[in-house]
């Protein structure tokens, strides 16, 4: 079940790099167009990782655990962002989605590979610990 999650909600980051790339066109901005279209290919680079990582969790999940830490800050930076007036309210969305997904991340990875959180954060192998 772990696998299927981590393989779809991966794929979703397609979506979102697709929707990246298309604000980007729609709306180009002095100073957000570069950044916006490398963000969506990095957000489509972290799908095709992840998709790949979910057919071998033990020895890939790196990728996904590290992928559960970056939804973990999306989710820092809105609770922070949005009360300070850096974003908008909408985004505590974010929060649950986000953070539901890190969290399950992060989870399955100790679960997973049985090796402690400092030691995923190190990304040594299942066959060294």
């Amino acid at each position: 079940m772990l696998q299927k999650f981590v393989f779809w909600t991966g794929a979703l980051d397609f979506l979102v790099g697709a929707a990246t790339w298309a604000g980007a066109i729609m709306d180009p901005q002095p100073g957000q167009f570069v950044a916006l279209m490398t963000l969506g290919m990095f957000l489509m680079m972290a799908a095709a990782c992840l998709m790949w990582a979910s057919k071998d969790m033990v020895n890939r999940y790196p990728v996904i655990f590290w992928q559960g830490l970056v939804r973990l800050t999306a989710v820092s930076a809105v609770i922070y962002a949005v009360p300070n007036g850096l974003s908008m309210q909408w985004e505590y969305a974010l929060v649950a989605f986000d953070g539901t997904i890190g969290l399950t991340y992060i989870i399955g990875s100790l679960r997973v590979t049985g090796q402690s959180f400092f030691n995923c954060l190190l990304c040594k192998s299942v066959a060294a610990s």
